[in-house]
């Protein structure tokens, strides 16, 4: 009898995980630049009140989880074991840092966590089953 997992058409997961790692970090990117490029505040009037904050430190903290989520996306496609570790806490950091925006921009803000979650899932789920494809 043999002791060898097989497999499974999932692995596939780790791979869709990446890649939405990578396009996730280029936005957080992509919108650190406008922020730290742009106006020095940002405000949005909402029914409980002014929501105003200094955009300089939220683009700083976008340009470092967004590189972070590059490399490691980078890392996870390559098959580096302890990139599966390092993604789940940067996207739970990215997915924390997008609930601050929610009164803000509220559909983005959860379209991202949605998806954060998503590559939470992928990457505990089926990332035993890459780390023995590799081993």
């Amino acid at each position: 009898m043999s002791t060898v997992p097989q497999q499974t058409g999932w692995i596939g997961w780790i791979g869709f995980a990446a890649i939405i790692l990578i396009l996730n970090g280029a936005f957080s990117a992509l919108q650190a630049f406008i922020a730290l490029l742009g106006s020095n505040t940002y405000y949005a009037a909402t029914e409980e009140g002014l929501f105003l904050f200094d955009i300089t430190g939220w683009g700083w903290w976008n340009l470092i989880i967004g590189l972070l989520l590059v490399l490691t996306g980078v890392a996870l496609l390559s098959g580096a074991t302890w990139a599966r570790v390092v993604a789940i806490i940067v996207v739970s950091l990215s997915a924390l840092g997008q609930l601050l925006l929610i009164p803000a921009q509220p559909w983005w803000s959860i379209i991202v966590i949605g998806i954060d979650i998503l590559v939470i899932y992928a990457i505990t789920a089926h990332g035993r089953e890459l780390a023995q494809a590799n081993g």
